[in-house]
């Protein structure tokens, strides 16, 4: 490992992630009583302009009045984009009266570290002045070309910092991308053609210590293609998905809880590898292949992840 090292930011099972319009509060029951790990009220492109300040006024009373970390969620609100004159009120609205009450804010289009130094400074500051014990994490969604090449800085813009999301429309329509149908694949490209993204997405969370998790899906009514995309996404070392209609909360929470035989064989390894040590061997052997330190920090995650779920 190199001498340089970032800490982690605080784990969070985040495996399927519910977008809850904050127009919509009769949503917010039904969003509490789910399977859903994690769940954002969202007051910016689910709401149209013209719902935006009641949309407020019901994310605030939902944060006041139910008691989401009571079911086992992780709570975010997704504030309006910094281009807009609704974002300052978002936060200081949400944090000064519900602040306690939310795990993270939710920074749509993160463009620069600047971005997240404005949000950053706010939070600080009310935090400060309404003696908020909470700190409240920073989540971005890396969904323009401009945070894209920008998404190393954005990366290290914050110790408050914990996740990057990939917000794959607005991704889609800053690249002017041809698509059919958000996240999914277009048949005149010969492949992934976001595979590009959630790599450099997942590479850097990973380098500075980040969760990384991929955005929605828009044909709620294709599970097959949801799942595959959230398969994809896996295998390259994304942690969880977006939830844009409650039926996609189970396939999400499927594709990212490592089956049993995996955990079990996680575990033998590291016990393998424990038994060598103590036997002054740095690499064992399991059902006929080699294991080393390597397999055992591979195996660390897939045992980390199943005892978040388990608890």
């Amino acid at each position: 490992m190199s001498h340089k090292f970032y800490k982690p930011a605080r784990s969070r099972l985040q495996r399927s992630e519910l977008a809850v319009p904050g127009s919509s509060p009769k949503m917010f029951e039904k969003a509490l009583n789910s399977e859903a790990d994690y769940i954002f009220l969202d007051l910016e492109d689910a709401v149209s302009p013209n719902d935006k300040i009641t949309a407020r006024a019901n994310v605030v009373k939902a944060l006041k009045e139910i008691n989401w970390r009571e079911k086992g969620k992780t709570i975010s609100v997704r504030i309006n984009s910094l281009d807009t004159h609704y974002m300052y009120s978002d936060l200081v609205e949400i944090v000064e009266q519900a602040g306690e009450n939310v795990d993270t804010i939710l920074v749509p289009k993160a463009g620069t570290a600047s971005d997240v130094y404005m949000v950053d400074c706010m939070l600080t500051q009310i935090e400060t002045n309404k003696k908020i014990k909470n700190k409240i994490g920073i989540e971005c969604l890396i969904e323009t070309a401009l945070g894209m090449s920008n998404i190393k800085e954005i990366a290290t813009s914050s110790e408050r910092l914990e996740a990057l999301h990939f917000g794959v429309a607005d991704y889609a329509a800053s690249l002017r991308a041809r698509t059919v149908v958000i996240g999914g694949l277009n048949p005149d490209y010969p492949g992934d053609q976001w595979h590009h993204g959630l790599s450099e997405l997942v590479m850097t969370c990973r380098a500075f210590g980040l969760r990384a998790i991929d955005g929605p899906f828009g044909d709620f009514n294709d599970p097959d293609a949801y799942i595959a995309a959230a398969k994809r996404g896996a295998a390259i070392g994304i942690e969880g998905k977006w939830a844009i209609h409650p039926s996609q909360i189970e396939l999400a929470n499927k594709v990212f809880s490592p089956p049993e035989t995996e955990v079990n064989k996680a575990k033998r390894i590291l016990e393998e590898l424990e038994k060598a040590a103590n036997e002054g061997k740095g690499a064992a052997q399991l059902d006929g292949r080699m294991i080393d330190a390597a397999s055992a920090r591979m195996a660390e995650n897939i045992v980390n992840i199943d005892k978040l779920i388990n608890k």
